[in-house]
């Protein structure tokens, strides 16, 4: 048998990844399910400016390096300087980037336990040491992170606004203002995966490159490209430019970045989007009462559910869903694992929901 030389911290991960695709769980079940409502993907799909732009790129040529187009669009809707974006695949490969750069064996990083897991991969893959401090009252706490950010010297601090996986919001002038107690030579990384989703005063009223943060935001959510994977990250231009020296120059292909543009252009599209986003998390909330449950209230395109019977039985409640063809997931941690998390849905989506909640709510009593 060969012997692979990986590297010791390689070998010390364990064999686990952030999360299993509903498509595993489908080949897994042998069928597909009826109601994919466990990604937290826009099923209503992107612009057709978008899919448009995508269908007429030619794929014969690589995406252009720089992403020059987009970065340039993007810094005109949000009045900024191209060079205080950089594009990558998605949210998830700009952490990856981020912690790359930042991170080396032995550095703390602080996070909410429960928060966003891919995080926690990449910070474990380059050996940093993970310092996590609990949720408050379902919302990530800021004045705990920044706390425990002081306390252990900590390079990064993670913060969702708003949360996955709870889908709670604070104000952004709230954050400015905890941001007083962020150390000094701490780099807050907010994702913003989400903030299309949610409402006005959401947004951090910082300029985009105030050196404390850098922010991230995605066309994967309310663009409803994710399967394009077209991030970006927005900070002062001298922590963008670091970027330069570790991404992947041609990891953004060419289709994708054409679609991004087309649909940050198309603002009707998305307002629309967003109104049926809204839709689709009050009839959530609607079955969720019915059936004896407690839905939170949600900034982002799913809803968190309190079961109301403890983790072990919410987790008996997605295995009956899944069971019954009904792609939901859950936290992972307690006090936020006694809950399961819906996306938002078609109106179709939502009538299987609401007809297989009851049945899977039964089965869970009596397993």
């Amino acid at each position: 048998m060969t012997n692979y030389r990986l590297t010791p911290l390689a070998q010390s991960l364990p064999d686990t990844v952030p999360f299993v695709g509903p498509e595993a769980q489908e080949r897994a079940r042998a069928c597909l399910f009826d109601a994919r409502l466990g990604a937290n993907e826009n099923v209503f799909g992107p612009s057709p400016m978008a899919t448009r732009a995508m269908a007429e790129t030619p794929q014969w040529m690589y995406g252009d390096p720089e992403s020059y187009e987009l970065r340039e669009a993007l810094a005109d809707h949000h009045g900024i300087r191209p060079d205080m974006i950089v594009v990558g695949e998605g949210i998830d490969g700009l952490l990856g980037y981020l912690v790359r750069m930042m991170v080396a064996p032995g550095d703390a990083v602080v996070t909410s336990d429960g928060a966003y897991p891919t995080f926690n991969y990449h910070v474990a893959g380059y050996g940093g040491v993970l310092h996590k401090v609990p949720y408050k009252n379902d919302h990530e706490d800021p004045d705990a992170l920044f706390a425990k950010a002081a306390e252990v010297d900590a390079k990064l601090v993670y913060l969702a606004n708003p949360d996955n996986p709870m889908g709670t919001a604070h104000d952004g002038a709230d954050l400015v203002a905890a941001m007083d107690k962020l150390p000094a030579g701490t780099l807050l990384v907010l994702d913003e995966a989400y903030l299309e989703c949610a409402p006005g005063g959401t947004a951090l009223p910082l300029p985009m490159d105030d050196p404390r943060v850098i922010r991230m935001r995605t066309f994967s959510k309310a663009y409803g490209l994710a399967g394009a994977r077209v991030g970006y990250a927005m900070g002062a231009s001298d922590l963008i430019a670091a970027f330069e020296k570790v991404r992947n120059h041609f990891g953004m292909n060419r289709a994708a970045q054409a679609g991004a543009v087309a649909a940050l252009e198309d603002q009707t599209w998305l307002r629309s989007v967003q109104a049926r986003i809204v839709a689709s998390r009050h009839r959530i909330k609607e079955i969720a009462r019915k059936n004896g449950l407690k839905p939170l209230n949600s900034a982002a395109n799913f809803v968190s559910i309190d079961c109301g019977g403890g983790s072990t039985y919410a987790a008996n409640v997605l295995h009956e869903m899944v069971a019954r063809g009904v792609f939901i997931r859950m936290p992972s941690v307690a006090p936020q694992n006694r809950c399961i998390r819906v996306s938002c849905g078609t109106p179709a989506n939502l009538d299987i929901f609401a007809e297989v909640l009851p049945v899977a709510l039964r089965a869970a009593e009596m397993r």
